[in-house]
């Protein structure tokens, strides 16, 4: 267990790999919380109707818990210094199409990562 001496040091991180939504979509969302305190954060994707809201509200309150347990901090106490979205592997599927054809379908997956540092007062 590592506790820093300098509180502005800290930063906590938490990723989610292989999340099944498309890196453009999960960005749309991770562009609105950016820079929020965690409890802005989780509001604003709890009445977010996209998809990925879901997934990156889950992955900052995995956060939160690692700062409470790992760091001795205080979740109400963060903001969300950073969250970046990178693209993961591509499922690719087949469609069948008229004529004996076939329209190939990718399923985009994406990396998500976050991170968390005190709030400066």
């Amino acid at each position: 267990m590592a506790v820093a001496t300098d509180i502005e040091t800290v930063q906590v991180r938490a990723t989610a790999r292989f999340l099944r939504v498309a890196p453009r979509k999960a960005r749309l969302v991770a562009d609105q919380v950016r820079g929020l305190p965690v409890t802005e954060a989780k509001t604003l994707l709890d009445f977010s109707s996209r998809g990925a809201a879901r997934d990156l509200g889950k992955l900052i309150d995995s956060a939160a818990a690692n700062a409470e347990n790992n760091h001795e901090l205080v979740a109400d106490d963060l903001r969300i210094a950073e969250i970046r979205v990178d693209e993961g592997p591509t499922l690719k599927r087949w469609r069948a199409r008229a004529r004996g054809r076939a329209a190939r379908i990718e399923k985009k997956t994406c990396h998500v990562s976050v991170v968390l540092t005190p709030i400066e007062e």
